[in-house]
């Protein structure tokens, strides 16, 4: 068992590192100014346009590195850095949001697949901490089931959350892979600011992935349990 208990710690550190990294890379390409002058929210409506999608609305957000695609409203939601911003990281990461845009323009079906999973990899989050925390804290789990039913539930559980880490990685290295795509054929970057681009969206896809190897890893420990009793 402490062999995963380490592989877990490890993920964690690494996930955090990895957060790091993104925002360095983040700090330092919104200090590189584009070279066309176009902010990120022009960038994205200029995307938008290019690929003839009329309902879809940008906004702002409050925060850092907050931007997201929410395909419930058709909304693409820009930090305030990006949605201002005339710089290297604002064009990246907002064409990346785009990129989701475009994915439900077109059905794409590991945006789909993930849209569906959301409900159920949330459900399953709340039934984990509720369980974990009665359990630590002694809220009488052990009376009422049995430690194999438990440790089923925590499995059944996981598993839904590390489809869902599973799936996200296809849809944002694919949102990233049509965000340079665009930029470039567009000539909305030159060739210098698409490696720098490139770079930033690599980081930022680098945290999907330590997500979903944490999530099998916690995955792996919870059969380990249930495997050790048998």
């Amino acid at each position: 068992m402490n062999f995963f208990y380490i592989l877990i710690i490890l993920f964690v550190l690494l996930g955090f590192v990895v957060q790091q990294r993104l925002k360095s890379k983040f700090n330092k390409y919104s200090k590189e100014a584009l070279g066309n002058g176009l902010s990120g929210a022009e960038i994205a409506q200029k995307m938008l346009d290019d690929h003839n999608i009329t309902d879809v609305k940008i906004q702002s957000v409050a925060g850092k590195l907050t931007d997201h695609y929410n395909p419930l409203d058709k909304t693409v939601n820009l930090s305030p850095e990006v949605f201002s911003g005339r710089s290297v990281s604002a064009a990246a990461v907002a064409a990346h949001e785009v990129g989701h845009a475009v994915q439900h323009a077109v059905g794409y079906q590991w945006l789909t697949m993930r849209s569906k999973l959301v409900p159920l990899a949330n459900f399953s989050g709340r039934i984990m901490n509720f369980v974990i925390i009665s359990m630590f804290i002694g809220f009488g789990f052990l009376e009422w089931f049995d430690f194999n039913t438990i440790i089923w539930v925590l499995i059944v559980a996981q598993s839904a959350i590390t489809a869902f880490t599973l799936v996200t990685l296809p849809v944002e290295y694919d949102a990233s892979d049509r965000a340079l795509t665009w930029l470039t054929t567009t000539g909305t970057i030159d060739a210098t600011e698409h490696t720098k681009a490139a770079d930033a969206l690599k980081w930022a896809a680098r945290t999907y992935l330590v997500a979903a190897l944490a999530s099998m890893a916690q995955l792996a420990y919870y059969v380990s349990l249930l495997i050790a009793r048998d």
